[in-house]
């Protein structure tokens, strides 16, 4: 029988801008990415619904979320660490 390894989850540090669903947060990852013509840096922005079990999170934490399965429509980041607290 073969042996299927899992592949290493993605994984995103951002700031959680909302936090008003419950066990959900959204949290907004910012990168920073060359312009293919002019050359300039320039800040890009994703928001990604994280699961939060705990309901720990608020508003301006910062904190790392792992990818994971499908839980709903929109949500499929999970928040594993806390890194600073607001």
């Amino acid at each position: 029988m073969e042996v299927k390894k899992r592949g290493l989850k993605k994984a995103r540090i951002g700031t959680v801008i909302s936090d008003k669903m419950d066990k959900t947060v959204v949290v907004s990852v910012e990168r920073i990415v060359k312009h293919p013509i002019y050359g300039k840096y320039v800040k890009k922005q994703a928001k990604y619904m994280a699961h939060d079990e705990k309901d720990e999170c608020k508003a301006g934490d910062r904190v790392k979320i792992i990818e994971i399965r499908p839980l709903s429509k929109l949500k499929r980041w999970r928040i594993s660490q806390v890194l600073e607290k607001a």
